[in-house]
Protein backbone atom coordinates (compact mmCIF):
# COMPACT_ATOMS: atom_id res chain seq x y z
CA UNK A 1 0.00 0.00 0.00
CA UNK A 2 1.16 3.63 -0.46
CA UNK A 3 -0.13 4.66 2.28
CA UNK A 4 -0.16 2.69 5.89
CA UNK A 5 -3.54 4.46 6.59
CA UNK A 6 -6.96 6.16 5.13
CA UNK A 7 -6.78 9.77 4.12
CA UNK A 8 -10.51 9.60 3.60
CA UNK A 9 -11.75 7.34 6.55
CA UNK A 10 -14.34 4.89 5.60
CA UNK A 11 -17.90 6.46 6.01
CA UNK A 12 -19.83 4.25 8.67
CA UNK A 13 -23.01 2.78 7.25
CA UNK A 14 -24.71 5.19 9.85
CA UNK A 15 -23.38 8.17 8.40
CA UNK A 16 -24.67 7.32 4.69
CA UNK A 17 -26.96 8.75 2.31
CA UNK A 18 -30.03 7.26 1.25
CA UNK A 19 -28.39 7.76 -2.49
CA UNK A 20 -25.29 6.45 -0.90
CA UNK A 21 -27.14 3.10 0.50
CA UNK A 22 -29.32 2.92 -2.95
CA UNK A 23 -25.88 2.42 -4.95
CA UNK A 24 -23.63 0.61 -2.68
CA UNK A 25 -26.41 -2.39 -1.20
CA UNK A 26 -26.29 -4.03 -4.32
CA UNK A 27 -22.95 -4.60 -4.01
CA UNK A 28 -23.20 -6.23 -0.65
CA UNK A 29 -21.48 -9.74 -0.29
CA UNK A 30 -19.55 -8.60 -3.53
CA UNK A 31 -16.58 -11.01 -3.39
CA UNK A 32 -18.05 -13.13 -0.57
CA UNK A 33 -17.58 -9.52 1.96
CA UNK A 34 -19.86 -7.40 3.75
CA UNK A 35 -18.76 -3.34 1.53
CA UNK A 36 -16.00 -2.89 0.03
CA UNK A 37 -13.77 -0.61 1.50
CA UNK A 38 -14.00 1.05 -1.89
CA UNK A 39 -17.47 1.76 -1.70
CA UNK A 40 -17.42 2.65 1.67
CA UNK A 41 -14.46 5.26 1.46
CA UNK A 42 -17.24 6.90 -2.11
CA UNK A 43 -20.26 7.20 0.47
CA UNK A 44 -18.46 10.44 1.65
CA UNK A 45 -19.29 11.83 -2.06
CA UNK A 46 -23.03 9.64 -2.78
CA UNK A 47 -23.70 11.42 -6.26
CA UNK A 48 -20.40 10.80 -7.65
CA UNK A 49 -20.66 7.12 -6.46
CA UNK A 50 -23.87 6.74 -8.23
CA UNK A 51 -22.53 8.24 -11.33
CA UNK A 52 -19.19 6.57 -11.47
CA UNK A 53 -20.92 3.15 -10.61
CA UNK A 54 -23.08 3.31 -14.23
CA UNK A 55 -19.41 3.65 -15.88
CA UNK A 56 -17.54 1.27 -13.81
CA UNK A 57 -20.81 -1.79 -14.47
CA UNK A 58 -19.82 -1.16 -17.65
CA UNK A 59 -16.44 -1.73 -17.86
CA UNK A 60 -16.42 -4.99 -14.81
CA UNK A 61 -19.38 -6.37 -16.01
CA UNK A 62 -21.46 -5.38 -19.86
CA UNK A 63 -17.88 -4.87 -21.55
CA UNK A 64 -17.88 -6.95 -24.89
CA UNK A 65 -14.77 -8.51 -23.66
CA UNK A 66 -14.34 -11.89 -22.31
CA UNK A 67 -13.76 -11.59 -18.07
CA UNK A 68 -10.22 -13.20 -18.63
CA UNK A 69 -8.97 -10.44 -20.82
CA UNK A 70 -10.53 -8.24 -19.54
CA UNK A 71 -8.63 -9.04 -15.57
CA UNK A 72 -5.79 -8.48 -18.11
CA UNK A 73 -5.91 -5.44 -18.76
CA UNK A 74 -7.37 -4.07 -15.15
CA UNK A 75 -4.47 -6.33 -13.11
CA UNK A 76 -2.10 -4.84 -15.59
CA UNK A 77 -2.88 -1.03 -15.17
CA UNK A 78 -3.10 -1.72 -11.53
CA UNK A 79 0.27 -3.05 -11.09
CA UNK A 80 1.66 -0.02 -13.23
CA UNK A 81 0.27 2.31 -11.44
CA UNK A 82 1.36 0.33 -8.18
CA UNK A 83 -2.59 0.36 -6.70
CA UNK A 84 -2.45 -2.79 -4.30
CA UNK A 85 -6.00 -2.33 -4.04
CA UNK A 86 -7.00 -2.76 -7.46
CA UNK A 87 -4.41 -5.47 -7.57
CA UNK A 88 -5.80 -7.36 -4.85
CA UNK A 89 -9.31 -7.49 -6.00
CA UNK A 90 -8.48 -7.96 -9.13
CA UNK A 91 -6.60 -10.83 -8.38
CA UNK A 92 -9.02 -12.86 -7.31
CA UNK A 93 -11.47 -11.38 -9.83
CA UNK A 94 -8.69 -13.14 -12.76
CA UNK A 95 -8.53 -16.00 -10.64
CA UNK A 96 -12.54 -16.55 -10.94
CA UNK A 97 -12.16 -15.71 -14.84
CA UNK A 98 -10.03 -18.45 -15.07
CA UNK A 99 -6.08 -16.62 -15.24
CA UNK A 100 -3.67 -18.86 -13.43
CA UNK A 101 -1.20 -18.10 -11.29
CA UNK A 102 1.50 -17.68 -13.61
CA UNK A 103 -0.28 -15.55 -15.98
CA UNK A 104 -0.79 -13.35 -13.00
CA UNK A 105 2.76 -13.06 -12.43
CA UNK A 106 3.33 -12.66 -16.38
CA UNK A 107 1.37 -10.07 -16.03
CA UNK A 108 3.63 -7.89 -13.56
CA UNK A 109 6.45 -8.88 -15.83
CA UNK A 110 4.96 -7.41 -18.44
CA UNK A 111 4.46 -7.80 -22.71
CA UNK A 112 8.07 -9.65 -23.18
CA UNK A 113 7.84 -11.94 -20.51
CA UNK A 114 7.98 -16.00 -21.97
CA UNK A 115 4.81 -17.80 -22.32
CA UNK A 116 2.34 -15.20 -23.65
CA UNK A 117 0.34 -15.69 -26.77
CA UNK A 118 0.54 -12.94 -28.89
CA UNK A 119 -2.86 -12.04 -27.99
CA UNK A 120 -2.56 -11.70 -24.78
CA UNK A 121 0.93 -9.82 -25.13
CA UNK A 122 -0.58 -7.40 -27.36
CA UNK A 123 -3.52 -6.71 -24.59
CA UNK A 124 -0.49 -6.16 -21.97
CA UNK A 125 1.56 -3.96 -24.19
CA UNK A 126 -1.95 -1.56 -25.20
CA UNK A 127 -1.73 -1.33 -21.39
CA UNK A 128 1.54 -0.26 -20.87
CA UNK A 129 1.03 1.92 -23.96
CA UNK A 130 -2.11 3.79 -22.91
CA UNK A 131 -0.25 3.88 -19.33
CA UNK A 132 3.29 5.20 -20.96
CA UNK A 133 1.46 7.53 -23.83
CA UNK A 134 -2.12 7.95 -23.48
CA UNK A 135 -2.36 6.18 -27.22
CA UNK A 136 -1.83 2.62 -28.37
CA UNK A 137 0.85 2.53 -30.64
CA UNK A 138 0.15 1.26 -34.57
CA UNK A 139 1.87 -1.98 -34.17
CA UNK A 140 0.02 -3.68 -31.13
CA UNK A 141 -3.12 -2.07 -32.76
CA UNK A 142 -2.46 -3.86 -35.79
CA UNK A 143 -2.37 -7.13 -33.42
CA UNK A 144 -5.11 -5.90 -31.75
CA UNK A 145 -7.53 -5.31 -34.73
CA UNK A 146 -6.49 -9.20 -35.76
CA UNK A 147 -8.53 -10.35 -32.96
CA UNK A 148 -11.14 -7.76 -31.58
CA UNK A 149 -14.19 -5.96 -32.32
CA UNK A 150 -14.22 -2.31 -32.87
CA UNK A 151 -16.42 -2.43 -29.97
CA UNK A 152 -13.86 -4.40 -28.05
CA UNK A 153 -11.19 -2.34 -29.02
CA UNK A 154 -13.14 0.46 -27.56
CA UNK A 155 -13.99 -1.68 -24.44
CA UNK A 156 -10.23 -1.92 -24.06
CA UNK A 157 -8.91 1.45 -24.36
CA UNK A 158 -12.07 2.34 -21.38
CA UNK A 159 -11.35 -0.53 -19.01
CA UNK A 160 -7.43 0.71 -19.08
CA UNK A 161 -9.06 4.47 -18.56
CA UNK A 162 -11.37 3.45 -15.93
CA UNK A 163 -8.97 1.48 -13.61
CA UNK A 164 -6.26 4.10 -13.84
CA UNK A 165 -8.59 6.75 -12.73
CA UNK A 166 -9.60 3.66 -10.19
CA UNK A 167 -6.25 3.29 -9.31
CA UNK A 168 -5.55 7.15 -8.70
CA UNK A 169 -8.11 7.31 -6.14
CA UNK A 170 -7.77 4.20 -4.59
CA UNK A 171 -3.96 5.54 -3.64
CA UNK A 172 -4.50 9.15 -2.97
CA UNK A 173 -7.24 8.42 -0.89
CA UNK A 174 -5.14 5.25 0.87
CA UNK A 175 -8.19 3.07 0.59
CA UNK A 176 -6.75 0.01 2.51
CA UNK A 177 -7.13 -3.64 1.70
CA UNK A 178 -10.29 -5.47 2.52
CA UNK A 179 -9.96 -8.07 5.09
CA UNK A 180 -8.77 -10.77 3.78
CA UNK A 181 -7.26 -10.07 0.11
CA UNK A 182 -3.78 -11.36 -0.38
CA UNK A 183 -1.14 -8.78 -0.46
CA UNK A 184 0.76 -7.78 -3.95
CA UNK A 185 4.39 -10.03 -4.53
CA UNK A 186 6.62 -7.31 -5.56
CA UNK A 187 4.73 -4.44 -6.05
CA UNK A 188 7.13 -1.22 -4.56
Amino acid sequence: MRLDKPRVTLLPESEWTESARDTIEPTRGMAGRPVLNIFSTLAHHPELLKRWMVFANHVLVKSTLPAREREILILRIGWLCRAEYEWSQHVLIGKAAGLTDAEIDRIAAGPDAPGWSDDDAALVRATDELHRDAFIGDATWAVLVKKWSVQQLMDVVFAVGQYNLVSMALNTLGVQLDEGLPRAKGMK
